[in-house]
C-alpha cells in the first residue's frame, strides 16, 4: 500500500524524495504493461505532470509549500473537467463532443494547493453502477485475489480511482458518490474512503448523475489522508484531526436492511470490529432503524437518480442509445416512465424520511454498519449474467444509498483480518457532522489497526 500524505510530505520535506521523482514512479506503474494502468486509466497527463513536478520542486527547495498535497501524484474520476479535453465519464457515446473549457472546481483545488493530477480514472460508464465494470475501456481487476480466474470486480463506481492507489500509481484519488461510490471500492479494496456532506464540495465542472445525491469524496489510506483531501477539495484551510474517545463513544448499529443477506466472511469481520470497539469502551446499541424499511419503497420507481439522469440523458440516447453500456443504459431509461407526480413523492418523501432518521440519531454519535454485505464478486460472474449483475448491483449500493438519502456524511474503514477477503466498516453522520465523524473515524481506525 502507497505511503500516507504525511509520510510523503515529511519525506519531501527532508529531500529524501522530490516530487519528480514520485511522479516518475507513479507514471513507470501506469505504463508497466503487466500492471492495471491501462484499464485504470483513461487519459494520462504524463508532460504536465513531470512539469508541475518540477515547479513544486521548485517552490519546496525555496522553503514555499501550497498545502499537505504539495507535490504528491492523485488521480481524478473521469467525471471531472479537465480544461481542453471532452469529459467522457467512462464512456463512447460523448466522443467528439466539445471540450471543457475550464478545470472543474475540484480539479482546480488541487492544482491550487501543488498536488500533481496525473490522470483521470476509469469508472462505471456515467457513474450508474455500484460494480466498477465496463465495457468499454475495460475493468480493473480488485486488489484481492488477482489474476485469479479472471479477477474480482474493484467497486464502482470509482473503479479506477481505488486501483490507482492500491497499485501505486497516484497516492490518493477523488471520486464521486451518488450511492456509495466512494465508499464502495474503498471497502472492496482495502482503502479508506469519505463520502462528505455533499453541499461542502463544489459540483462545478462535473458531469451529474443526481443533483439531489451526489457528493465528492477522497478515496486514500488512511482517515487523515482522506480529511486533508476533503479539506482542498472543499477550499478549505486543513486543521489536524484529533482522535474523538473511543470511551462512552454511542454508536447506533441497525440491525434491519443493513445486514440483510450479510456473507460469512463480512459478518465475522464486521462483529469482530464491534467486539473490538466494546472493549474498548463504546457502547454500542444494535436496534431497528424503522426508516430505513421504507426506503425501498420511496425509490420503487427509480427514485431521484432515475429521473434525474434520464432527464440529462434523453437526448443522447434517442442519438446513439446502442453506443452505451446495454446494462447501464437500461437503468437510466427507468426514469422515461416516472411521471412529474412521481418524482414530486420522493421530494415530499425525503424530508420527512430525513427528520425521521435524525431523531432516532439524535442520542448516539454515529452510525455503524457494513459498508457492503457482501465481498467482491467475481468478473467473469458478473459480466455472464444480466441476473448475477443486477442481484450484486443492488446488494453493494443498499446501504451506502441511505446515508446518501440522509444527506449525511460516511466514512468507509478497512476491518478485514490480514490475508483475508477487505471488508468496510461504515460510520455515518446526520449532514453538517463531517469533522466530527472523522474525529471518530480516526479514534476508530487505530483501534482496527491494533
Amino acid at each position: 500500500m502507497p505511503s500516507t500524505l504525511s509520510q510523503l510530505a515529511a519525506d519531501l520535506d527532508a529531500g529524501r524524495i522530490t516530487s519528480l521523482q514520485l511522479t516518475e514512479q507513479a507514471l513507470a506503474r501506469i505504463a508497466d504493461p503487466a500492471g492495471e494502468g491501462a484499464r485504470v486509466f483513461t487519459s494520462v497527463y504524463a508532460d504536465q505532470a513531470r512539469a508541475a513536478a518540477r515547479a513544486s520542486d521548485t517552490l519546496r527547495a525555496a522553503k514555499l509549500c501550497r498545502s499537505p498535497l504539495e507535490g504528491v501524484p492523485v488521480s481524478v474520476k473521469d467525471l471531472f473537467d479537465v480544461a481542453g479535453e471532452t469529459t467522457l465519464a467512462g464512456s463512447v457515446v460523448l466522443r467528439g463532443k466539445p471540450a471543457a473549457t475550464a478545470h472543474a472546481a475540484v480539479v482546480q483545488n488541487l492544482m491550487k494547493a501543488g498536488a500533481i493530477v496525473i490522470g483521470k480514472t476509469n469508472m462505471t460508464e456515467f457513474a450508474y453502477s455500484g460494480l466498477g465494470i465496463n465495457p468499454h475501456y475495460g475493468t480493473p481487476q480488485n486488489t484481492w485475489e488477482r489474476n485469479v480466474e479472471g479477477g474480482r470486480i474493484p467497486g464502482g463506481s470509482s473503479s479506477g480511482a481505488a486501483i490507482s492507489v492500491t497499485d501505486g500509481m497516484a497516492f490518493a484519488a477523488v471520486g464521486s458518490d451518488t450511492g456509495g461510490s466512494v465508499r464502495i471500492p474503498s471497502a472492496l479494496n482495502g482503502l479508506t474512503g469519505f463520502k462528505p456532506t455533499a453541499s461542502r464540495v463544489s459540483m462545478q465542472g462535473v458531469l451529474p448523475l443526481s443533483a439531489y445525491l451526489d457528493s465528492i469524496g477522497p478515496l486514500a489510506v488512511s482517515v487523515e489522508c482522506c480529511a486533508i483531501m476533503d479539506a482542498v477539495l472543499a477550499g478549505e484551510a486543513y486543521v489536524s484531526v484529533v482522535a474523538h474517545p473511543l470511551r462512552g463513544l454511542r454508536l447506533l448499529a441497525p440491525t434491519n436492511v443493513v445486514l440483510d443477506a450479510m456473507d460469512e466472511t463480512v459478518g465475522k469481520a464486521y462483529r469482530a470490529a464491534l467486539d473490538k470497539l466494546r472493549a474498548a469502551g463504546a457502547v454500542i446499541v444494535e436496534a431497528e432503524v424503522p426508516a430505513f424499511n421504507a426506503l425501498a419503497a420511496i425509490n420503487a420507481k427509480g427514485g431521484f437518480t432515475a429521473a434525474e439522469a434520464y432527464a440529462w440523458h434523453r437526448a443522447l440516447i434517442a442519438e446513439n442509445a446502442a453506443g452505451y453500456d446495454q446494462r447501464v443504459v437500461s437503468r437510466i431509461l427507468r426514469g422515461k416512465d416516472m411521471s412529474a407526480a412521481d418524482l414530486l413523492d420522493v421530494l415530499h418523501a425525503r424530508p420527512r424520511w430525513i427528520a425521521e432518521v435524525q431523531a432516532q440519531l439524535a442520542g448516539y454519535d454515529a452510525l455503524v454498519m457494513p459498508t457492503v454485505p457482501i465481498v467482491a464478486p467475481r468478473i467473469a460472474e458478473l459480466q455472464a449474467s444480466d441476473d448475477a449483475y443486477y442481484a450484486a448491483n443492488g446488494k453493494i449500493l443498499r446501504n451506502p444509498t441511505l446515508i446518501n438519502f440522509l444527506d449525511g456524511c460516511a466514512v468507509s474503514l478497512p476491518c478485514h483480518a490480514p490475508g483475508t477477503a477487505p471488508v468496510g466498516l461504515s460510520l455515518a453522520a446526520a449532514g453538517g457532522e463531517d469533522k466530527r465523524l472523522l474525529a471518530i473515524a480516526l479514534a476508530v481506525e487505530g483501534l482496527l489497526a491494533a
